[in-house]
């Protein structure tokens, strides 16, 4: 129950199991095809180039950025967190020339911060930002973004690493132009591919490059050869086992459909946000719109040892739970109600926990209000 990854559907397990094939055989090309397919319905999107990159969702940070930034061209980022300061990074290593748009951690950005950073310098060609902010579990507004970069003639990149698959995101509808995810959060995959998509233009813009990309192995034009059917033009031996299992996983996603997805998600955070203020805490981010209701971050309260509250979860109940990062070392804990994860009695499960933990540090909680509260919402 930490910012993932996340756990696995036993069907996925299986799979990962299947006898291997060849990355060219026949039967695999077709598991190929209908991952695109599954891909573009769980992004919502009718991009042609949506493929499964073979590496973390950090490779798609790197294939994104990497493919469209050209030495020399201005990149608008946005940071509110670990992940913004990321991307930050790689754009500097392909050579673009960063220009940072910068919000306290744990805030989201407004749409007219966006439109006026573009309106002060018409030379930045991109616009980078993350959905879903894993580190403070702030939940990004994205729809007007795409209209608002394409007056200005830039592209949208979207960090949708922890939202896909648990929360709503409409890659056409909101005009993103490349957007990269990860299997190991709401897609309750093991970690090892990472879902991307881009746009007709983001392609263009691909195959205008004046110069090469700086990665081989993550060139878009060459992979794209790969995924495209009709060519799969050899590129690399692909994680064929990986593969299987992610087909699987959306497999299981479209089986329960996307909305009610995002619906599971939404109530179970609801119930242990309950839960947890029934017990004395507060949630970091403190505008339930801008939640994230797959990562929760929950802010510690003065006399809780948070340390000791986390080793105590994963010591007698095997509960593993994510501590703070960067500034909020040590004053938060992000708890993940990822895909597989996010369940009932999961919630019921962690608040029963927490109680007897802090029960045992002598920290004067008042043991079943967590889980009353929680339930009493479920009842609802």
């Amino acid at each position: 129950m930490g910012p993932g990854p996340s756990d696995v559907h036993s069907r996925v397990y299986r799979a990962l199991s299947t006898q291997l094939v060849g990355h060219l055989d026949p039967e695999f090309l077709a598991i190929m095809d209908n991952l695109q397919s599954m891909l573009r319905t769980v992004f919502r999107t009718e991009n042609r180039v949506t493929i499964a990159l073979s590496g973390t969702g950090s490779s798609g940070m790197e294939a994104t950025i990497g493919n469209l930034v050209e030495p020399g061209e201005k990149i608008l980022v946005c940071v509110n967190g670990v992940f913004g300061t990321r991307m930050c990074d790689v754009a500097e290593r392909v050579g673009g020339r960063v220009v940072r748009l910068e919000r306290a951690w744990g805030e989201v950005f407004d749409a007219s911060e966006i439109r006026q950073a573009l309106e002060g310098d018409p030379d930045i060609r991109f616009v980078s930002i993350v959905h879903a902010e894993t580190s403070t579990g702030a939940l990004q507004p994205l729809s007007e973004l795409g209209d608002i970069c394409q007056e200005h003639g830039a592209y949208l990149i979207v960090d949708a690493v922890t939202s896909l698959a648990g929360l709503d995101l409409r890659v056409d509808e909101w005009k993103v132009d490349a957007c990269y995810s990860g299997t190991q959060k709401c897609l309750s995959c093991p970690p090892g591919l990472s879902p991307v998509t881009f746009s007709d233009r983001a392609v263009e813009k691909i195959r205008g490059r004046k110069s090469k990309g700086v990665s081989w192995y993550l060139d878009l034009n060459l992979i794209d050869n790969y995924w495209t059917e009709g060519q799969r033009v050899y590129h690399h031996t692909a994680p064929i086992s990986m593969n299987y299992a992610l087909h699987e996983a959306l497999s299981l996603v479209l089986e329960e459909g996307l909305e009610n997805r995002y619906a599971r998600h939404a109530s179970n955070s609801r119930s242990l946000v309950a839960g947890l203020e029934a017990l004395g805490f507060s949630m970091l981010v403190e505008d339930e719109s801008k939640r994230l209701p797959m990562l929760n971050s929950v802010r510690i309260p003065d006399g809780v040892p948070e340390s000791d509250v986390r080793s105590g979860l994963l010591r007698d109940f095997n509960i593993e739970i994510g501590a703070g990062l960067g500034p909020f070392a040590g004053k938060i804990w992000r708890i993940g109600l990822m895909g597989e994860s996010s369940r009932r009695e999961n919630v019921l499960f962690f608040l029963a926990a927490l109680e007897t933990v802090l029960k045992a540090l002598d920290t004067g909680v008042k043991v079943g209000a967590g889980v009353d509260a929680a339930m009493a919402l479920y009842r609802r």
